[in-house]
């Protein structure tokens, strides 16, 4: 064999094993998936857990947590914003979703949780109903009556005759209760499961009728996931066994 006709052959071989070697499908894929999940505030705490868990049983996953107002989650997914996964405080907004083509496919109910009277831990005002509230000097807040929060809210404060309006209106329930934690008001109107998520740092108190109506957690596909099979993973974890038990341990009511 002449030197050229050598020198091909040798080219020849190492292109191929170039070309085997760098094959894509020999290499395992390290991209990382991200699930963004879209959930109203009073999930703060119970959601970081369950993501963590998530990511433990979903390597390679990481899960980016955006909570807001329900209301304003749900107008995000109508409007096509970044977001897998809707999750709701309440039904209406879930509703709103779904007519707005936010989400795909039918919601799934996952828990209930239910109104109550936060109070600074030393409770100045010396509350122990609703009624008080009504108390002059007495400086209470809620939420805005869009948010799932405010609208129960006003429900309950109608129906036990509370006349005296609310200093300020928070745009969502943590804060409302950030501003009682810190005295900057006498009560505020939060959920079961602010309450004992506080660590102690405010007292409930029970508001009578709210447990005949509780709120209803809803969680969905957005229209717009960008991994749908990822956030059907999150709805399933969430309303398994696993997801269950974590929203109980937080006081959330859960689903049979």
């Amino acid at each position: 064999m002449n030197k050229s006709l050598a020198s091909a052959a040798v080219a020849l071989v190492l292109a191929g094993g170039a070309v085997a070697c760098g094959s894509s499908d020999d290499v395992p894929s390290t991209k990382e998936r991200t699930l963004t999940v879209l959930a109203a505030s009073s999930l703060t705490g119970t959601f970081t857990d369950l993501g963590e868990q998530f990511e433990a049983a979903h390597p390679g996953v990481r899960v980016k947590l955006v909570f807001d107002s329900s209301a304003t989650l749900a107008q995000q997914a109508v409007e096509r914003a970044p977001g897998d996964v809707l999750a709701t405080a309440d039904q209406q907004t879930m509703d709103q979703a779904e007519t707005g083509g936010g989400i795909d496919g039918r919601p799934a109910q996952f828990a209930t949780n239910v109104v109550m009277l936060a109070v600074p831990k030393d409770n100045p005002a010396k509350i122990s109903t609703l009624a008080d509230l009504d108390k002059a000097g007495v400086d209470y807040l809620t939420c805005v009556p869009t948010a799932p929060c405010g609208a129960a809210a006003e429900t309950l404060l109608q129906q036990d005759h509370v006349e005296r309006k609310p200093v300020s209106q928070e745009v969502d329930v943590k804060s409302v209760l950030t501003k009682v934690e810190a005295g900057e008001a006498d009560a505020g109107l939060v959920y079961q499961t602010d309450v004992t998520g506080s660590d102690g740092k405010v007292t409930g108190v029970t508001v009578p009728g709210a447990a005949e109506s509780p709120n209803t957690y809803w969680v969905a596909t957005t229209t717009n996931a960008k991994d749908a099979e990822l956030a059907a993973d999150w709805v399933a974890f969430l309303t398994g066994t696993e997801g269950q038990a974590v929203l109980k341990a937080a006081g959330f009511g859960t689903v049979d």
